[in-house]
């Protein structure tokens, strides 16, 4: 815990220095690139192809901000980030925006200076376990020794938990979640714990999923959403509502099948606004009028994101849940367009 809290006191003074040139819009148009700080590889939300070819949940928010800002999902330049670098890679400039399964918190928002966007995840912290350990519940890891990585809100969730039942444990610590897979494979720690959807995907990429059990506790809230840095409102409400473009598309049915003929005019005044049709919202945030429908042309709405990437048809195999649009039982709402 003193770790990090020393390492935002640092990254802090990092972010200080980091608000002087704020025209994050301009930097990118000028460059022509977005600069999208991402996980170092986490399938379905993350990872490259052997040809070094980005896709997965946060990288469709990447593209969908580029296609919204340069017209072309492709103009992106990926920036792996591990759990403790990437707070220093926004408030450096190194990165325009980061999408990568980051916790919204108080002291992130607030301490290290950090502008989060909008959720687009709503996460809870797991376990898993090897399916022969014959442990079917949290409360029976008294004494175990758990991979954790540094630098992440699970490092304080796992010690209250594990307080708050009176249990003991031994952290393993690991930078990464590659290297978190590679000491749980080999037998160096009894469990691994991190966000759920991150336990299914790297669950996802072993040989032989099967062999290992997801715990049912839920230990935490982690909220996930893109963030920026503090101190430049135009580049904040550009990723915000890009992210909520992709969200209200899904809540309206504008899907990446129908949108060039929903995008011609329709009788829902909502849809027509978010399309571009009638008014002109782009232009309250330096973009064009057909910027949403360029960032949901770019991977389809929230829906098709999420069935595409982690969904209960992919092999990370993630129901929505508390992802489900309100409508549906969810979170998800994107406020009114207009």
């Amino acid at each position: 815990m003193k770790k990090s809290v020393f390492f935002g006191a640092l990254t802090a003074a990092t972010l200080t220095a980091g608000l002087a040139g704020a025209a994050t819009l301009d930097d990118v148009k000028s460059r022509g690139e977005l600069i999208c700080g991402v996980n170092t590889g986490l399938v379905g939300f993350a990872a490259p192809d052997a040809n070094g070819n980005w896709s997965g949940f946060d990288v469709a928010v990447c593209q969908a901000v580029a296609a919204a800002v340069l017209g072309d999902p492709s103009k992106v330049k990926y920036v792996p980030t591990s759990g403790q670098t990437r707070f220093t890679a926004l408030g450096s400039g190194e990165v325009d925006l980061l999408a990568r399964n980051t916790t919204w918190t108080f002291s992130r928002d607030t301490d290290l200076k950090l502008q989060f966007t909008a959720t687009n995840y709503y996460d809870g912290q797991g376990f898993m376990v090897r399916k022969d350990s014959g442990v079917t519940s949290a409360k029976e890891l008294d004494g175990a020794s758990i991979c954790i990585q540094t630098g992440t809100t699970t490092e304080l969730n796992l010690a209250d938990y594990f307080k708050a039942n009176n249990m003991s444990y031994q952290p393993i610590t690991v930078d990464s979640n590659a290297e978190g897979e590679q000491q749980f494979l080999a037998g160096a720690c009894d469990a691994y714990t991190t966000d759920a959807s991150g336990l299914a995907a790297t669950r996802a990429a072993f040989a032989n999923p099967a062999d290992y059990v997801i715990l049912p506790e839920i230990i935490s809230k982690e909220p996930l959403a893109p963030a920026v840095r503090q101190g430049d409102d135009q580049w904040t409400d550009i990723v915000r509502w890009t992210v909520f473009a992709l969200i209200g598309a899904e809540e309206y049915g504008v899907t990446s099948a129908n949108i060039d003929e929903l995008a011609k005019g329709t009788d829902n005044p909502e849809v027509n606004r978010l399309l571009g049709t009638e008014g002109d919202l782009g232009a309250m945030i330096g973009l064009d009028k057909d910027w949403a429908v360029k960032a949901i042309k770019a991977n389809g709405n929230y829906g098709e994101i999420f069935a595409a990437t982690i969904g209960e048809q992919t092999p990370i195999g993630l129901a929505r849940g508390l992802n489900a649009q309100w409508t549906q039982g969810g979170l998800m709402y994107a406020p009114p367009f207009r």
